[in-house]
């Protein structure tokens, strides 16, 4: 019985001492002294302004959310639509309703205002935000006109 089960031993036994060697190795040929230039911040050739901790607003992980959801609704919308005249009504019927789940998370989020990159509302601002201010009822904000931005 424990003859079935010797392949799976031998290759996780061998799969440790190969991933065990390789950071050996690493340890003793890399070089240990990198240097100032090496361990300095890389920011796209710009020159460090901030701290490296300096914490992102939560409108990326937001955005990439919203974007990751619609995502994977194209992934599975593509493979359906190829094999469509297979499938038949109720695989139509079935893609109607997730596509109307989905278009009920959108107005929701449209609604919520999670799609708007700016929000004027900003009792919190720091830095360059923190000169903006909502403008008043029939005022124009400048650099803007009627039609949006110039």
């Amino acid at each position: 019985m424990y003859n079935d089960f010797a392949p799976i031993l031998i290759f996780s036994v061998l799969s440790i001492v190969l991933i065990l060697f390789a950071l050996f190795l690493q340890r003793i040929l890399a070089p240990t002294d990198k240097g100032a230039l090496k361990n300095s911040i890389y920011e796209c050739g710009e020159e460090v302004v901030v701290n490296a901790r300096l914490q992102f607003n939560i409108r990326f992980y937001v955005v990439a959310l919203i974007f990751l959801i619609f995502d994977v609704e194209l992934v599975l919308l593509f493979p359906w639509a190829v094999v469509f005249k297979d499938l038949g009504l109720v695989a139509f019927v079935e893609m109607l309703i997730f596509l109307g789940i989905l278009t009920v998370g959108l107005v929701a989020v449209w609604r919520r205002g999670d799609l708007d990159w700016v929000k004027m509302e900003l009792p919190y601002a720091q830095g360059r935000y923190k000169s903006l201010e909502r403008p008043v009822a029939g005022e124009t904000v400048p650099g803007t006109t009627v039609d949006g931005p110039e």
